[in-house]
């Protein structure tokens, strides 16, 4: 339920606070006072869009905010625990802010929040109905819509969209099968050819690059074997030096054996030079010179480079892309199998899915009939002819149920409506007129009552096209709906004016040289000259405020008050 609203430079309110209460709320008004404002900040609340010429002139952002008792259901408190990670408060304080940039921030009680959370949470703790609402009334997908929530059909609904999803899924991967089926010798040809071109090069990881190696040795040895042969030479005749200096520093240290250190690395150099020399004259004993062999290394990685360029960046992809061929190709081998699974699977999937939707489709047509029934009393309590016809119409499947199938079943329902006795009934959007449509929305707003845990219903205009008998009705219908739910009802008729638990008078006027909305609410005789104005116009009578009082004193004393 909503507790509070406070609205700071929307448009032309400059500042509001207001407290609201259970029951039938009313909001009065000239037109162009500002009533749409309220409704629009309830919008902005519920993650509407928003505009930067919404801020009042002169002032730095915008604030709506709104606190609501949070849902009673335990059902919906842990959906805003556990999806949305909202705690699991008594209350719920929404605040929005607008920026003259055009962005928003969006609060949730007191942290920031995504419009998108918003917008989760809002669905659950208020419901606006407007021309908009109506519009949707008048697209028959709606209306299969009204008879599931009406027969608390949504737990069904959603199970035959989820089994729907699985056979859509399952049925798409048979027609994928299928199709591999039709080129399946063509396709095991072409995996057959490439698997037989890598097993016949039979690539080792790393190949390519050691023969790279070797190529470049084959290519330099000539110059290898030069370089190599002057090296040598040199480290033999350094070796020898170094030899005769080693024994002449062992004769030195043998006279002084403070040279015992120098004697010792002088013939460690003379060691490591033979060695080098060695190791360079061993080099060049095996330093290749075939040319043969140059050109078989060359052919190799040529072939090797083809590999790659077919299948894979490094010899590693060529190697597992050849895993996956070999993976294919089995699979390939077992492919009736597997359709015969797959195929099996979907005709289980498909059965069980036509097994619920037909029961989905029973239990609608139950509850269409309790409907029908009900909401036909419902709309002679809002002044139609009893003799109104209104109906619910299926459309079911044709001979093969899978092709009519669906998220929501295989059901088309549509309202068919009559409002003048003796004439057939037809479809709800090519004959009802405006204030028709706004009864017709009312009557399925107060048998989805029962069903909808949204504790706040806002109307906005809901009357128009009403009036006489017809907008008595409908204040009594509302001030019935008021009995379950927190009701909002911006309107210009006094029979619903006076219906209200508590009156809201929207002013537009200057202040301090500015025009400005104020929102007052209205005591008994303010309330009484206020419904009196509607009756009359600008001035009021005597008369008009006394059926004013009376129209008041006879919602008072209806039983079907709010209390």
């Amino acid at each position: 339920m909503l507790r509070e609203i406070r609205i700071e430079n929307l448009v032309l309110i400059e500042r509001l606070d207001l407290c609201l209460d259970q029951g039938l709320t009313v909001l009065t008004g000239e037109t162009g006072a500002g009533k749409s404002i309220v409704l629009q900040a309830i919008a902005l609340l519920t993650g509407g869009r928003a505009a930067a010429a919404w801020i009042r002139a002169g002032a730095e952002q915008a604030v709506v905010e709104a606190l609501f008792d949070g849902p009673e259901s335990p059902a919906r408190r842990a959906i805003l625990s556990d999806e949305l990670g909202l705690p699991l408060e008594d209350e719920i304080l929404i605040k929005r802010v607008l920026s003259p940039d055009g962005k928003s921030r969006f609060y949730l009680n007191g942290g920031l929040a995504t419009a998108r959370q918003v917008q989760a949470v809002s669905e659950f703790l208020v419901s606006v109905a407007s021309q908009h609402e109506h519009q949707r009334l008048l697209n028959p997908r709606y209306h299969l819509e009204v008879i599931d929530l009406l027969g608390g059909l949504w737990p069904e609904r959603e199970r035959v969209a989820a089994l729907f999803d699985q056979w859509s899924e399952v049925r798409s991967e048979l027609e994928t099968l299928r199709r591999r089926e039709m080129d399946r010798e063509q396709r095991r040809d072409f995996i057959s050819y490439q698997c037989r071109e890598i097993e016949a090069a039979a690539p080792a990881p790393g190949e390519d690059e050691a023969l790279m190696r070797e190529r470049q040795r084959l290519k330099g040895s000539t110059d290898l074997q030069r370089l190599g042969q002057k090296c040598q030479q040199r480290l033999q005749a350094a070796a020898e030096s170094l030899a005769l200096a080693r024994k002449e520093v062992e004769a030195m240290n043998a006279i002084d054996s403070g040279l015992k250190e120098l004697a010792a690395a002088v013939a460690e150099q003379s060691f490591l030079s033979e060695e080098q020399a060695g190791q360079l004259r061993d080099y060049l004993l095996r330093l290749p010179d075939d040319e043969r062999a140059l050109e078989e290394i060359s052919g190799r990685l040529t072939l090797l480079q083809q590999l790659k360029r077919k299948y894979g960046d490094s010899l590693v992809e060529v190697l597992a892309h050849a895993c996956r061929l070999r993976q294919e190709l089995a699979e390939l081998e077992r492919l009736d199998e597997t359709i015969a699974r797959q195929a099996a699977r979907c005709a289980a999937l498909e059965g069980e899915l036509v097994t619920a939707a037909d029961r989905l489709s029973e239990r609608r047509r139950a509850v269409a009939l309790r409907f029908d029934e009900s909401i036909r009393q419902e709309l002679v309590d809002l002044c139609f002819a009893k003799e109104a016809e209104f109906k619910a119409v299926f459309k079911g499947h044709g001979p093969d149920p899978a092709i009519d199938l669906a998220r929501t079943g295989w059901d088309r329902c549509e309202f068919m409506f009559s409002a003048n006795p003796g004439e057939p009934a037809r479809p709800l959007a090519k004959i009802a007129s405006g204030g028709e449509l706004s009864r017709v929305m009312l009557a399925l707003r107060c048998l989805l009552a029962q069903k909808d845990a949204v504790a706040t219903v806002i109307f906005d205009e809901i009357d128009a096209g009403i009036g006489g008998k017809a907008a008595e009705a409908v204040a009594r219908k509302i001030r019935e709906l008021a009995r379950h739910h927190q009701v909002l009802c911006i309107t210009h008729l006094p029979q619903i004016a006076a219906a209200g638990d508590a009156h809201l008078l929207v002013e537009k006027g200057l202040a301090a040289g500015r025009t400005a909305t104020v929102i007052r609410p209205l005591a008994r005789d303010p309330r009484r000259a206020e419904i009196a104005r509607m009756l009359d116009g600008a001035t009021a009578s005597a008369k008009s405020l006394e059926l004013a009082a009376e129209m008041i004193e006879r919602h008072r004393r209806q039983p079907d008050a709010a209390s």
